[in-house]
């Protein structure tokens, strides 16, 4: 389905725009809370479930390879790409025979402010990768947009040099989407609910990993 933002990206003008969230005034927090769950809801059906095998098959692959995962984002993003270091590398290690390598772009602030500062913003995260990156690592992109220029030249310059990339999206997925390897996307237009989705597909993808590797009658037994 087409977002609002596939007409100013030169579509057909007779495209029916994606509903959007929110499209008038609520006068009480409850029923904006009601509006914004039907929206969860919504949007979480448009994710595509065989992007979902993809991406964990990539991400599983890569632990069992003992290749390094990448992941970056901007904002809310960022702290998605930051938690999912900790989902991986101590959630899935944990009760599995995986030792995951992950690392964070997004959490060095002396590192992102003199790349930034010096090459430019649109480079934080590309120059990291060309230092600590190799072939058939992993990199994990968030951007609700999907158009963010640190992270379409990161996913760009990641898919040139050997690494497998997944892309989570939102709005019309950008160039972001187009050029990863992998692309979870949400059809949705709302920032946060598009967060709430891709914190979601992170846990899920951790603990779906987490869970491939143990045993039958562990499972139960284990709190995820």
């Amino acid at each position: 389905m087409p977002s609002i933002y596939d007409l100013q990206d030169g579509s057909s003008p007779t495209a029916v725009p994606l509903a959007k969230f929110p499209s008038v005034p609520h006068g009480l927090a409850s029923t904006y809370y009601e509006g914004y769950f039907q929206e969860l809801v919504r949007a979480a059906a448009s994710i595509d479930l065989a992007a979902m095998d993809r991406a964990a098959n990539v991400l599983l692959e890569a632990h069992m390879a003992g290749a390094t995962v990448f992941s970056c984002g901007n904002g809310g993003s960022a702290a998605i790409a930051n938690h999912m270091q900790c989902d991986h590398l101590k959630g899935v290690r944990t009760e599995t025979d995986l030792r995951p390598k992950v690392l964070s772009l997004s959490s060095n602030v002396e590192l992102l402010t003199a790349v930034a500062n010096d090459l430019g913003y649109e480079e934080i995260f590309a120059y990291q990768l060309q230092s600590q990156s190799r072939p058939g690592d992993v990199l994990v992109a968030i951007s609700s947009s999907g158009r963010s220029p640190n992270i379409v030249n990161a996913v760009r310059w990641a898919t040139n040099h050997g690494l497998r990339t997944i892309a989570l999206t939102g709005f019309s997925g950008g160039d972001a989407k187009i050029s990863a390897e992998v692309a979870v996307h949400v059809d949705c237009t709302n920032y946060g609910v598009i967060e709430d989705l891709h914190q979601s597909v992170m846990h899920a993808l951790a603990q779906y990993v987490r869970q491939s590797r143990m045993s039958a009658d562990v499972i139960p037994l284990t709190t995820f």
